[in-house]
This record gives structure tokens, C-alpha cells and sequence, in this order.
């Protein structure tokens, strides 16, 4: 079984090595050009498009599992994406510095099993994890020297918690690798409820988890 992750983001690819998985990177080029009122349903709806592009570039008659994933960054309602530019990153910077703020993660799975051939038993599932961060207060200078770094640049809100902004973050509620850009708990335990043991990635000198019995319903049209 082929799994792609639909994302040239060198983070997600981190995270996925990080739990075992094997996979390879198709990137989805889909223009980003979904409308929601909420971050969560902007995410969700971004990471669907970006999955059901790469599903519908892979051949159908191979066994495959297609991720697609968005983050955005958002504070009292304000969605903030990645900067177009430096001077947009210190702006974005300067709304975030001491205060509070929401980082989500949608993520769309696409699933065909070996010999699918009903449209039915290709299966999609669709859905988000919010994790709030707070910053430490920050001066003009230190804004200015970080986004100088040019590493803001690529990232939703204009910054990477694994990297050396790590030193501007007083606390995290919820989960750090959702942040960094897949949450990638959540997302080994929707696995679990489709693929067999076998298919999951095994940890040295332990046990593989076994396949839940429920399975998600199926999903048409794709």
C-alpha cells in the first residue's frame, strides 16, 4: 500500500518519520482558494482539497492512503496564514507578542483498500485539533532580529515553535506537534481504524496495536 503525504512541508515529513510511518511526498499544486468563516472548517477545508487532488493524480487500481494537511494561525477571529513578505511577518508578530492565540490543523485521509472496486469502499475522513499558545512579551528589536532570520517566512503566523523562536513561548495547551504542523496523536489513532496491524508501523520491542473493529463509513463521488 502506497501512503502519501500531500505536503512539501519538510515539518509534516519530520513528524511522519518521527512515528515510524513509511511514505512517500506528492505535493497537491491546488490553488488555495477555499472561503470559511471559522479556522477550523478553513483548515478542513483546505487539507480535503489538497488530499482529493493527489488521490485523483494515483491510479486506481493500486491500494493507497493520501494525507492532506493545513495550519493556519488565528487570534480573536483574525485568521493569519504565512506571511507574503517580512514586513507582513513583524506585523503579525507584533498582534501576537504577549497574548494568547489558537493554531489549527486540518487534516483530510483518503483510504482505498486493495481491490476496491466499488466507489463505495474508498473511504475519507476530515478533521481538525486546536492547540492555544501564549507568547512572552517581545520588543521591537527581537521581532525585527528574528524575522531578519528569514524563517517566519514559510510558517502560518509568521513563526516555528521548533525552532528558535522556542524562546519567545511561555506555555502550550493541547498538542505541540499540531502546532509544528501535523497532529500527529490524533492522526495514528484514525489509522488504526482503517488499516490492519500490519499495515501500521511497528515499535521495537513492543506490540502493534490492533485494527479497531468500527470503520469509518464510506465516501463516493471522489
Amino acid at each position: 500500500m502506497r501512503i502519501i503525504l500531500a505536503s512539501a512541508s519538510p515539518r509534516r515529513r519530520e513528524l511522519l518519520e518521527q512515528i515510524g510511518l513509511s511514505f512517500e511526498i506528492l505535493p497537491s499544486h491546488v490553488e488555495e482558494n477555499a472561503k470559511a468563516k471559522t479556522p477550523e472548517k478553513l483548515v478542513e477545508l483546505l487539507s480535503a482539497q489538497k488530499a482529493e487532488a493527489v488521490f485523483a493524480a494515483v491510479s486506481e487500481e493500486e491500494s493507497v492512503l493520501v494525507i492532506g494537511a493545513d495550519t493556519v494561525v488565528a487570534r480573536k477571529g483574525n485568521i493569519l496564514g504565512k506571511p507574503k513578505d517580512k514586513k507582513a511577518a513583524v506585523k503579525m508578530l507584533k498582534q501576537l507578542a504577549g497574548k494568547a492565540h489558537h493554531v489549527y490543523t486540518g487534516v483530510t485521509l483518503i483510504y482505498r483498500p486493495e481491490r476496491a472496486e466499488e466507489p463505495c469502499q474508498v473511504r475519507k475522513k476530515t478533521f481538525h485539533e486546536a492547540t492555544k499558545v501564549r507568547f512572552y512579551p517581545m520588543t521591537r528589536e527581537e521581532i525585527q532580529a528574528y524575522v531578519a532570520t528569514g524563517e517566519p517566512l514559510d510558517k502560518a503566523g509568521a513563526y516555528g515553535i521548533q525552532g528558535v523562536f522556542a524562546r519567545y513561548v511561555e506555555r502550550l495547551e493541547g498538542d505541540y506537534s499540531n502546532v509544528v504542523g501535523l497532529p500527529v496523536g490524533r492522526l495514528y489513532q484514525e489509522l488504526k481504524q482503517w488499516l490492519d496491524p500490519g499495515q501500521l508501523p511497528a515499535v521495537s520491542g513492543g506490540e502493534t496495536n490492533p485494527a479497531a473493529e468500527e470503520r469509518e463509513g464510506c465516501h463516493e463521488g471522489i
